[in-house]
C-alpha cells in the first residue's frame, strides 16, 4: 500500500530523543493508516500512543514536524449513509480508535471522483486547514472504512480492499469523515483563554424559607421524575486557571470539562483556523463549508435517541435518549422541562430559549383563562344584548332600509341582514372586553418583569453573568476585515476597529434598504385593500341576496389568506437581504451581530404581520364619506364597515393570520426535516438491516438537518410575533392567548423532538440573555397599551354606546341603532352612485353608519364631536393610568432576587479569598527560593 500521509524519507531530528516514534511512522506507512493525529507542531502519533496529559508544546520540542500530504484525499472514503462497520460496543462510535479519546467534533468532505482545478484548490485548502488544526494541538483521525470482512470460496479471509463489498463501497462512497479530539493540553489552555468558569466549592448558602418553599413540598403532577433527572448540585465557580488546577473540584481530567464545554473550545479553534496562508480573510470552518472544501462540521450526538426497552426497566441509553423520554415525548407534554439537562446537552443559548418559552407558556395560562372567561361571558349575555335584538328584529329596527354598499349595481338592503355579524361582533365587543384589555396590558408588564428575575437567576446558576463583557470574543470576521486600528482603552494594545467614517455608509445603506422593503410591504397591503374593495363589489353585484349578505365575511377570509401567503413570501426574501446587510455592517461581537439582525428582521416582520390589522382597526370605515360624496382609493369607493362595526373583521383577520402562520411554521419546521431526513437516511438504514455492518453515529448525524447559521432566530421570531398578536389587538380577539397557549404546548414538544431527533447537534453557544428580543417584548407591551386604547375607543362601539346611555338612552341601549345610523335622501346621491333597477321601488330615505346631519351637505352633527371628544379623553386617561401602574410594577419588582444577590456576593468573596491565598503562596515560594539562593551563595 502506498504511503497515504507522506512519511517517506522522514528522519529523526538530531536532538530528537524519541527515534522510535519515526520508526512507528515508517511501519505505519507500509500498511493501512487509520488515523491522522496531531499535537502542537503537527507531530504524528499513533492513537495507541496518545498521552492527553502531555502538553503539546513539550511534544513539539521533541518531534519532527510532518506535513499532511495531498494523498490523504485519495484514501478509501466513508459513505454518507451506508453502514459498513461490523457491530461493536454500543458507544464505540463516540471515541477514537483507542477507545478512550472522545470525539468532540466531526468534519466531512466530499470525495470528488473527477479531479479538476476546483477540486485541487479544495484539497489544498483542506491540507492547510488540517495542518493548522494540528498546530493548535487537536487530534484528527479519519474514519476508517477498511474493516469489512471478506472470504474466498475456500473460507480464507481476504484483505478488505479485495472484498466485493469494499469494491462496491468504493464506487458509492462520497464522503470522508475526520474525527476531532481535543486533548487536555488544548482544553486547559483554551479554557483559560476563554475564561470558562469551573466549580471550586459547593454552594453553602441555604435558600430562604418562603411560601414557595412549602409549595414545592406539595405533590406536583407537573414535576419531573427525580429518578432519572436528579436535582443538580449548585457550585460556586471561578474562571479556570491552569496553574491553580488543584483548587477546582475535579474527579478526573477526562470528565472535568463537559461535552458542551469541549465542543465550545473545539468550535473556537475551528472558527479561527486559516486555510490560506497568504490571505488573512480566508479562515474558519464555515467558510470552508461555503466554498465546498468541507461538506459539514458538527459535534456528535451522544447516540440513539430511542430504545426498544423501557426507560423504567433499563434506564436511559445516554443523555439524548433521556431527553427524548423526559422532554420530547408526547406523553410528557404536561411535564416541566429538564432545563439543566437541556443546557448541559445543547448549551446555554438553547437552554435559555426553552426556559423563556416555558416561562412564557406558563404566563399565557393566566391570560388564556381570563380570555376564555371573557368570551364565555359574551356567549352567555348574547341573548340579552339590546343592540343585537334590535338588528335582528325584522319587524322593528331591523326593517330599516340601508344605503347601497357599492355604486349602481348594489341595491338597498335591510339592517336585519347584519344579524349574524352583530352576534359575532358582540362576542368580542362587550363590557368584559374593556376589563380584559386592561388586564392584558398589565400582564405584558408582569411577564417581562418576572422573566427578567428568572433570567437573572439562570444567569447566576449557569455562570452567564458578565459573559458579554468578560468572556465574549471578537468575531473572526471583524478581526480579519476591520479596516482601522486603534489602541484599546482597556488593554492599551492595538486592536481592530471600525471608525465612524467607515461605519456610517454601511449603516446608511442598511437603513435605506430597510425602508425600501417596508415600502414594498406597504405596497402589498395596498394591493390587498384594493382586492377587498373589488371582491366585495363583485359579490354584491351578483344579484343573489345570500351571496350579497355574505360578501363581508367572504372578503375578510379570502383577503386574510392572501395576506398570510404574501407575508410568508416577503419574510423569506427579506431574511436574505437582512443577512447581507448585517454582514456589511461588520459588527465586533456575535451579540452585536445578532442584535442588529434581530432588530432589522422584527421591524420588517412588524410591518409585514400587523399592517393589515392596523388598516382594519384604524383606517377602514373611518373616512368613507357619505352617499353624496363617498371617500375613494385609486378611484374606487372605499369599503365600509358593517352596520355593527369593524370588530368582527379585525377578529377574523387576526385569527386567520395568527393561527395560519403558526400552522405553516410548525409544518415547515418539523415536517420538512422529517421528510428530508427520512430520504437521506434510507440507504444507511437499509444497509444495516441487510447485516452489512453498523450505521455509524457520524453517518447518522450527517444525514440529519442542520440548524442553520442563525440558529434560534426563527424560533424566537415566531413566538415574539405571537406575543404581539396576544397583546397589541387582544381586545378584538380575547381567545388569542388561549390559541397561543395551545400552540406553545405543542411547540415545546415539537421543538424538543426536532432538536433531539431531526437536527444535528449544534455547537454549545453561550449567551448572557435572550438579547434584543427582551427589548422588543417590552416595546410590544408598551405599544399594546396604546393600540388597545385606540381599538376600544375608535374601532369598538364602547364609547358611542356609553355616550348614548348617558345622553339619551336613560341608562339603556334601547334605540341605540337608530341613534347611530344617519339619514340620507336618495335624490342627493352623487353621480354614478344610485342603484339601477332597484327592487325596493321608490325609496325616500335610507340609512348609513355615522353621525351626520339629515340634510345636504350632510356634515358631521353635534353628536359626532361629543363622541370624538370622549374617545380622545378615554385614550388619554386609559394609557396614562395603565402606564403609571406598569411603571410602578416595574419599579417594585426587583430584577435580581435577594437570594441570588447574596450568592453572587458570596462567590465574589470566595474569588477574592482564593486570589489572596494564591498570592500568599506565591510570595512564600519566592521567599523560600531567595533564601535557598542566598544560602548557596554563602
Amino acid at each position: 500500500m502506498s504511503n497515504p500521509i507522506g512519511f517517506e524519507g522522514v528522519e529523526p531530528a538530531a536532538n530528537d530523543p524519541s527515534p522510535d516514534l519515526h520508526e512507528q511512522a515508517r511501519k505505519l506507512s507500509e500498511g493501512p493508516v487509520y488515523a491522522i493525529t496531531g499535537v502542537t507542531g503537527g507531530a504524528y502519533h499513533d492513537e495507541e500512543d496518545i498521552d492527553p496529559d502531555v502538553d503539546g508544546a513539550e511534544k513539539n520540542a521533541n518531534a519532527s514536524e510532518i506535513e499532511l500530504s495531498d494523498n490523504i484525499e485519495k484514501q478509501p472514503l466513508h459513505a454518507a449513509s451506508p453502514a459498513k462497520k461490523p457491530e461493536g460496543k454500543k458507544d464505540e462510535d463516540q471515541f477514537l480508535k483507542d477507545g478512550k479519546s472522545k470525539i468532540d467534533y466531526v468534519m466531512v468532505y466530499k470525495n470528488e471522483t473527477k479531479e479538476g482545478e476546483d477540486e485541487a484548490k479544495r484539497a489544498k485548502r483542506r491540507k492547510e486547514f488540517f495542518a493548522n488544526l494540528k498546530e493548535e494541538g487537536l487530534i484528527l483521525e479519519q474514519a476508517d472504512p477498511d474493516t469489512i470482512p471478506a472470504a474466498t470460496e475456500e473460507g480464507e479471509e481476504l484483505p478488505a480492499s479485495e472484498s466485493p463489498d469494499y469494491q462496491k463501497m468504493e464506487e458509492e462512497d462520497k464522503n470522508t469523515f475526520i474525527k476531532v479530539h481535543a486533548p487536555w493540553s488544548v482544553l486547559s489552555r483554551y479554557a483559560e483563554e476563554m475564561k470558562i468558569k469551573m466549580p471550586i466549592k459547593e454552594n453553602d448558602i441555604d435558600e430562604p424559607t418562603t411560601i414557595w418553599t412549602f409549595l414545592r413540598k406539595v405533590p406536583n403532577p407537573f414535576a419531573l421524575s427525580t429518578e432519572f433527572v436528579p436535582q443538580e448540585t449548585n457550585y460556586f465557580t471561578l474562571a479556570f486557571v491552569r496553574s491553580r488546577e488543584d483548587e477546582f473540584i475535579m474527579e478526573s481530567r477526562d470528565t472535568f470539562f463537559s461535552g458542551t464545554t469541549r465542543s465550545r473550545i473545539v468550535h473556537e479553534i475551528l472558527e479561527k483556523a486559516r486555510y490560506d496562508p497568504d490571505d488573512k480573510t480566508k479562515f474558519g470552518y464555515d467558510h470552508m463549508v461555503a466554498n465546498g472544501s468541507l461538506a459539514a462540521c458538527f459535534p456528535l450526538h451522544d447516540g440513539d435517541w430511542h430504545s426498544d426497552q423501557s426507560l423504567l426497566t433499563h434506564g436511559p441509553l445516554n443523555d439524548r435518549h433521556l431527553l427524548y423520554e423526559e422532554w420530547a415525548s408526547p406523553k410528557k407534554f404536561y411535564k416541566q422541562q429538564p432545563l439543566n439537562l437541556i443546557r448541559s446537552y445543547f448549551g446555554d443559548k438553547i437552554g435559555l430559549y426553552f426556559s423563556w418559552l416555558g416561562y412564557y407558556t406558563i404566563m399565557l395560562t393566566y391570560a388564556a383563562i381570563f380570555g376564555v372567561v371573557t368570551f364565555l361571558l359574551g356567549c352567555i349575555t348574547l341573548g340579552s344584548s339590546v343592540k343585537v335584538q334590535e338588528i335582528c328584529n325584522e319587524e322593528g329596527v331591523g326593517s330599516l332600509v340601508m344605503c347601497p354598499l357599492c355604486n349602481e349595481r348594489c341595491d338597498y338592503w335591510h339592517l336585519s341582514s347584519s344579524c349574524f355579524y352583530s352576534k359575532l361582533t358582540y362576542l368580542f365587543d362587550n363590557w368584559a372586553t374593556v376589563i380584559f384589555a386592561i388586564f392584558m396590558s398589565l400582564w405584558a408588564t408582569m411577564f417581562c418583569e418576572f422573566w427578567k428575575r428568572r433570567e437573572n437567576t439562570l444567569q447566576y446558576e449557569w455562570d452567564l453573568f458578565g459573559f458579554e463583557d468578560n468572556e465574549e470574543n471578537v468575531r473572526p470576521e471583524f478581526e480579519a476585515k476591520a479596516p482601522d486600528k486603534r489602541i484599546s482603552p482597556i488593554t492599551k494594545l492595538s486592536e481592530p476597529y471600525l471608525a465612524l467614517r467607515t461605519k456610517f455608509p454601511r449603516i446608511a445603506a442598511s437603513i435605506m434598504s430597510i425602508l425600501f422593503m417596508i415600502l414594498l410591504v406597504v405596497a402589498a397591503v395596498i394591493s390587498v385593500i384594493i382586492y377587498r374593495i373589488a371582491i366585495k363589489v363583485a359579490l354584491a353585484r351578483t344579484g343573489s341576496e345570500f351571496v350579497s349578505s355574505m360578501s363581508s365575511i367572504v372578503t375578510s377570509v379570502t383577503a386574510s389568506f392572501i395576506s398570510v401567503i404574501l407575508i410568508m413570501i416577503l419574510q423569506n426574501v427579506y431574511e436574505r437581504i437582512a443577512v447581507w446587510l448585517t454582514d456589511l455592517e461588520l459588527h465586533r461581537t456575535e451579540t452585536e451581530y445578532e442584535d442588529s439582525f434581530v432588530f432589522k428582521m422584527y421591524l420588517f416582520a412588524f410591518v409585514n404581520y400587523y399592517s393589515t390589522s392596523f388598516y382594519i382597526a384604524f383606517l377602514k370605515g373611518k373616512i368613507p364619506g357619505n352617499p353624496s360624496d363617498y371617500g375613494k382609493i385609486f378611484g374606487l369607493r372605499q369599503e365600509e364597515c358593517d352596520a355593527s362595526g369593524c370588530m368582527q373583521e379585525l377578529f377574523i383577520n387576526i385569527a386567520i393570520t395568527m393561527c395560519g402562520k403558526q400552522f405553516f411554521n410548525n409544518f415547515m419546521e418539523l415536517g420538512t426535516p422529517v421528510i428530508l431526513n427520512c430520504i437521506r437516511s434510507y440507504k444507511g438504514r437499509q444497509e444495516e438491516k441487510k447485516g452489512r455492518g453498523k450505521y455509524e453515529q457520524w453517518e447518522k448525524d450527517l444525514d440529519l438537518a442542520d440548524i442553520g447559521p442563525r440558529g434560534l432566530f426563527k424560533e424566537y421570531l415566531e413566538m415574539v410575533v405571537q406575543f404581539g398578536f396576544t397583546t397589541i389587538f387582544v381586545c378584538a380577539f380575547p381567545l388569542a392567548p388561549f390559541f397561543a397557549l395551545l400552540n406553545n404546548l405543542i411547540e415545546i414538544r415539537l421543538d424538543a423532538f426536532k432538536f433531539i431527533s431531526q437536527l444535528r447537534r449544534p455547537y454549545a453557544a453561550r449567551a448572557q440573555d435572550i438579547g434584543a428580543w427582551y427589548a422588543i417584548l417590552v416595546g410590544i407591551g408598551n405599544l399594546s397599551v396604546l393600540t388597545n386604547a385606540l381599538v376600544l375607543a375608535f374601532t369598538s362601539e364602547f364609547i358611542p354606546q356609553a355616550v348614548y346611555k348617558r345622553r339619551g338612552g336613560n341608562g339603556t341601549l334601547a334605540g341605540y341603532m337608530d341613534f347611530s345610523l344617519s339619514h340620507f335622501n336618495p335624490e342627493d346621491f352623487e353621480e354614478g352612485s344610485a342603484p339601477i333597477d332597484s327592487e325596493f321601488g321608490n325609496i325616500t330615505d335610507c340609512r348609513y353608519r355615522g353621525f351626520y346631519e339629515s340634510t345636504a351637505p350632510y356634515n358631521y352633527n353635534y353628536d359626532n364631536w361629543v363622541i370624538l371628544t370622549w374617545k380622545l379623553f378615554f385614550v388619554l386617561i386609559y394609557e396614562h393610568v395603565i402606564y403609571l401602574i406598569k411603571f410602578a410594577l416595574a419599579y417594585m419588582i426587583p430584577d435580581v432576587p435577594d437570594f441570588v444577590r447574596d450568592q453572587i456576593r458570596r462567590e465574589n468573596y470566595l474569588a477574592q479569598q482564593a486570589l489572596h491565598e494564591a498570592t500568599l503562596q506565591r510570595a512564600l515560594r519566592d521567599d523560600q527560593d531567595d533564601r535557598k539562593g542566598g544560602a548557596s551563595n554563602a
